[in-house]
C-alpha cells in the first residue's frame, strides 16, 4: 500500500518539474532553438522553399532548419543548377549553410536517377534515403515538417 506522505511527495516532485519547464518557456518576441525540417520532392518549389527558410531565420536566428530533399526536388542541389530567371541557385545555398541550415540529398534518387555523387554542390550533405531521414527527423529529434 502506498503511503500518503509517498503520494504527497510525488506531486510536489512533479509540480516542480512543471515549474522548471515554464521558467524555459522564452518570452513573447525572444527568439529560441526551433527544429524545422523543410521537405523538397520537387525543385519547382525550390525557391519558395529558400524564402521560407530565409524568412524563417529572419523571424527567428535561432532555428535549426534541415532541408530533405529526394526525387525530383535534389535537381537544384546538382552544380550548374539555376532557378527560372538563371540564377544559380548555389549562391542562396551558400548564404543559407553560413546561417547553420544543412541541405540533405537522397542517395536512393541519385541511384535511381543515374546521377554522379560528385554532381552535388559541395554544401549539400548525401543521406541514405530522403524519406528516412524526414521520418527520423520528425519521430526521434521532434522537428516540425514544413512542406513549401
Amino acid at each position: 500500500m502506498v503511503s500518503i506522505k509517498k503520494v504527497v511527495m510525488l506531486g510536489v516532485v512533479l509540480g516542480l518539474a512543471g515549474l522548471v519547464g515554464c521558467a524555459t518557456k522564452p518570452k513573447p518576441g525572444e527568439a529560441f532553438v526551433e527544429n524545422t525540417v523543410y521537405h523538397i520532392n520537387d525543385s519547382v518549389n525550390a525557391n519558395a522553399a529558400l524564402n521560407n527558410v530565409k524568412n524563417h531565420l529572419q523571424a527567428n536566428p535561432k532555428a535549426h532548419i534541415v532541408v530533405v530533399t529526394h526525387g525530383k526536388g535534389i535537381d537544384f542541389l546538382l552544380e550548374g543548377a539555376n532557378d527560372d530567371k538563371g540564377n544559380p541557385y548555389s549562391i542562396r545555398v551558400q548564404e543559407l549553410k553560413g546561417k547553420g541550415v544543412t541541405f540533405d540529398v537522397c542517395n536512393n534518387t541519385l541511384v535511381g536517377r543515374k546521377i554522379d555523387p560528385k554532381t552535388v554542390i559541395a554544401e549539400a550533405v548525401i543521406v541514405p534515403s530522403g524519406v528516412a531521414e524526414l521520418s527520423k527527423l520528425q519521430s526521434q529529434e521532434h522537428f516540425a515538417y514544413c512542406k513549401p
